[in-house]
């Protein structure tokens, strides 16, 4: 147990994992190593609430530069 291959993942504290990896992977089973285990193809989390669209982000992309219009043309006529 003690000589097996280590985690390589770190911890939320900055640290390396100590838990031994999966047998033919680099990471533990609470690191991804388990069979299905990470996060799912294609960013299917974003179907969840839709706020990582690409429709999304170009949408706030588009507002953040309106707004940046609005408070320079607010600066000129202040100044």
């Amino acid at each position: 147990m003690l000589a097996s291959p280590r985690c390589g993942a770190k911890t939320r504290r900055g640290g390396s994992c100590r838990s031994p990896a999966v047998r033919g992977k680099r990471r533990c089973r609470m690191h991804g190593g388990a069979a299905k285990s990470g996060a799912p193809r294609r960013n299917r989390n974003a179907r969840k609430h839709g706020r990582f669209t690409r429709r999304a982000i170009n949408r706030r992309k588009r507002i953040e530069a309106l707004l940046a219009d609005a408070r320079k043309l607010l600066r000129e006529l202040k100044g």
